[in-house]
Parts: structure tokens; sequence; C-alpha cells
């Protein structure tokens, strides 16, 4: 653990962090001294692997299962956080989810469950945080480039779902700051992960430094710059400054 704990007794939840750039995120926050709970799906293993390596270097961290496709179950994994805590101080949405295929291929199936996850899932756990968080805490949006500057084929659902979380993000800013509450969103390029795993040749032939981000790049944003932005530039924040 670092001997700087910039994050001490911080109470934070990340939903999807048992892998990839939620995995990342979770080490991050526990190494600067936060206390994390985190959501898994499909991955317990990983899950209590993540777990023990924590706690084995010092700091605090459980899992909680809940799939984020169901709103009604992550809420409830969320009050069940926040007793675990005794309260919330910073949300992180990074649960995701990408199908890969063009539009010929993509199925009604893949499309409902990728704007569950992506979208419909954080909005409803920004619901669920905001009964618990007071003024100072902070929300933490994992969007992604392709919302915004990306075009890439065979991610036109994906690409929407992020667009849709990056303004979704600007709007809930507003609506979070009369209340002290920072609503921000951080928008990686190509990172290795699970979710791109078997797509790398693909995606660094269109990436200018050529090669793919790995997760705890990403993640370093979330607890040196995010996660501890001082409640008075809430007045100077504006909605492009936001993200």
């Amino acid at each position: 653990m670092s001997a700087y704990l910039p994050l001490l007794n911080k109470r934070a939840v990340v939903t999807g962090g048992s892998r990839g750039i939620g995995a990342a995120i979770v080490r991050k926050l526990a190494e600067q001294g936060a206390l994390v709970v985190f959501t898994y799906s499909a991955s317990p293993d990983a899950a209590q692997v993540l777990v023990r390596d924590i706690v084995a270097a010092g700091g605090r961290a459980s899992a909680l299962h809940a799939d984020s496709a169901d709103p009604a179950r992550l809420q409830v994994a969320i009050r069940q956080a926040v007793e675990r805590l005794g309260g919330l101080d910073i949300l992180v949405n990074n649960a995701g989810t990408l199908v890969h295929a063009l539009i010929d291929d993509f199925t009604q199936a893949d499309f409902d469950r990728t704007m569950a996850i992506n979208v419909r899932a954080p909005f409803f756990a920004m619901q669920e945080a905001g009964r618990h968080l007071q003024s100072g805490g902070r929300i933490i949006n994992v969007s992604s480039n392709v919302a915004v500057s990306a075009a890439v084929p065979g991610a036109s659902v994906y690409g929407l779902s992020k667009s849709a979380l990056t303004a979704m993000t600007r709007a809930l800013a507003h609506e979070f700051a009369p209340r002290g509450i920072t609503v921000n969103a951080i928008q990686p390029g190509p990172t290795t992960t699970d979710m791109t795993s078997g797509m790398e040749e693909f995606i660094i032939g269109r990436v200018p430094a050529g090669r793919m981000a790995n997760a705890s790049e990403p993640a370093a944003l979330v607890p040196i710059w995010l996660a501890q932005t001082p409640a008075s530039l809430m007045a100077r924040l504006s909605p492009s400054t936001a993200l």
C-alpha cells in the first residue's frame, strides 16, 4: 500500500469491477485508501482473487454479485454495499458490454442487452447512489472514445450506448451540482481487456499510437483526478469541461 492515501476511508462502489478496467479501478481506489465494494456478474472466481489480492496488500475490498442488466438487482446491490460500507462517497459506473457485429448480423437481443447494461444500468445506479451520496460525493461513468470521435465498423450500437452515457453524464452533472455532487465521465480509447479479446489486430491498425492501452492507464484517471475534484470547482465546471 502507498504511504500517501488521498482517498483514505472514502467509501466507493464500482460496478463491473472483477475484470479489465473495472478491476484496475478497484485496485487503484484501494491502493489510495478507499473502502471498495464492487459488483460482478459472470466472474466469481476473478472477483474473489481480486479481493484476496487487495486484502493481502493491506487494502479493503469486497464483492457483490449483480447483473447490471437487471436494474432492480443492481440497486439492491448498491444498497447492500452502502450498508456494508456505512455510507457512500464515490460511485463508479464501469460495467459494460460490447457486441462487435455489423448491422446485418446484429440481433434485437444483443441490442437490448447492450443498452440495458451500458445505458439503463448507470442511470438507475446513479438514481440509487443519489439517495446516499452527500455533498462532496463523486459519480464517475466509464464511457468510451467511440462516443465522440471514433467510427468503428461493427461497433455502431456500442458507440450509440456510450454516446448516450456521455450525454446523460452532462445532464446529470447539472442535476447533482446543487447538491455538491460531481458527475464526470472518462472516455478510454482501445484498451486490452476480456471484452476486446480477439479484436486487437483489427483495432490496432486504427490507433495512431500503434498499440492498445492497458487497463491501468484509463483506471489511473479515476483516483488521480475525478474522484478528488474539489467541490469548489463545481461553479466553474461547464458540461464540456466536466467530461
